[in-house]
C-alpha cells in the first residue's frame, strides 16, 4: 500500500515542474546566481522537497540537483 501511495503522489508533479528545475541548473552552471531564494524553494517545493526558511539557498539547489539525478 505504501508503495502505492509513493507512486501516486510522485505522478503529481509535472514535466514543467521538472523543466523549471532543470533551468535553474543550467542557468546556475553558466554562471548565474539566483537572486530570489524564494523562488530556488518554491521549485523544490513543486518538485516534492521540504524546504526550510532557514537553509541556505546552496543546500536547496544542491537538494534539486541530487534529486534530478535520481529522475
Amino acid at each position: 500500500m505504501l508503495a502505492w501511495l509513493r507512486k501516486r503522489w510522485r505522478a503529481r508533479r509535472t514535466s514543467s515542474d521538472i523543466a523549471a528545475a532543470m533551468q535553474l541548473i543550467q542557468a546556475i552552471d553558466r554562471g548565474g546566481i539566483p537572486l530570489n531564494p524564494a523562488k530556488v524553494n518554491a521549485i523544490a517545493r513543486e518538485l516534492g522537497l521540504e524546504v526550510s526558511r532557514r537553509d541556505p539557498v546552496e543546500k536547496t539547489i544542491l537538494r534539486i540537483r541530487l534529486y534530478l539525478q535520481r529522475v
